[in-house]
């Protein structure tokens, strides 16, 4: 196996806070690879600094063998990256949302309509595409921003809680999208979540996040195999490895946050 994303020693430090604690990890290629925790463990500040958008503290970081530091413009252009917040306009339509990311990805002109229609296409959304997104459906909207972050075929997918605010079987569609893509080109996939049933079906690997640090990592099998017990589940594994009731849940602005993902997409 290949290893895609290595981190080592990574730090994110605000103020006096360290929301990233030294932390070091490999995902190998192919890999759908979940980050665990409560709010506030780091894992979105984790997935922010591996996609460039913050610079850490210290320690290193690379994605497809380039350093997220050094060459962020690699970077950028070997992953795609669906963030909780809205990434996609209302006012426009589908297809027109698609063209604006493929000139930032700057795909040459001759291609972006046909690629763009494409990605509608592979999304499920061909119908839908002359929509103005304002009418879409949450679900919709979700696999829309999904086609975004393919446009450009990366070799990563960062996706931070897909399916938060989804009906079931919406959620149920951004699934078998995502085990679609795996399985049809290889992709690399590291998504954060706090669906202990989508982590367990879709993660082949999974690290649980408390504090910054990351407390624990191996497949749902291997977790669930930690904590004794008849059965255990990951909600098991959760509680045993991040399950302080008092430091869970987040701050003010990170419960704020997940709630207007959540009436969004609702």
């Amino acid at each position: 196996m290949t290893a895609i994303i290595e981190v080592q020693h990574l730090v994110k430090i605000f103020g006096e806070h360290r929301a990233v604690n030294d932390i070091h990890f490999v995902v190998e290629q192919g890999e759908v690879f979940g980050l665990l925790g409560p709010n506030g463990a780091g894992k979105s500040t984790t997935i922010k600094m591996l996609t460039t958008l913050l610079p850490p503290t210290s320690g290193k970081a690379s994605v497809n063998g380039f350093d997220i530091v050094r060459s962020t413009t690699a970077v950028r252009h070997s992953i795609g990256y669906v963030p909780q917040a809205l990434s996609a306009d209302g006012n426009l339509t589908g297809f027109e949302n698609l063209l604006i990311f493929a000139k930032l990805y700057d795909l040459p002109r001759s291609v972006r309509k046909t690629r763009a229609w494409e990605v509608l296409e592979y999304v499920g959304l061909t119908d839908a595409g002359n929509q103005l997104v304002r009418n879409y459906s949450g679900g919709m909207i979700r696999r829309l921003e999904v086609a975004q972050a393919l446009l450009h075929q990366p070799r990563v997918l960062f996706l931070d809680e897909p399916t938060v605010g989804l009906d079931p079987v919406a959620r149920q569609a951004i699934w078998d999208h995502l085990m679609k893509l795996r399985q049809e080109s290889n992709m690399t996939i590291l998504l954060t979540t706090h669906s202990m049933e989508e982590a367990d079906s879709l993660c082949t690997r999974i690290g649980i996040m408390h504090r910054g640090q990351i407390a624990v990592i191996g497949t749902p099998d291997e977790l669930k195999a930690t904590v004794g017990g008849e059965n255990p589940n990951l909600n098991d594994v959760f509680v045993y490895y991040a399950g302080d009731a008092l430091e869970s849940g987040g701050s003010y602005r990170e419960t704020s946050r997940a709630r207007r993902t959540a009436r969004r997409l609702g």
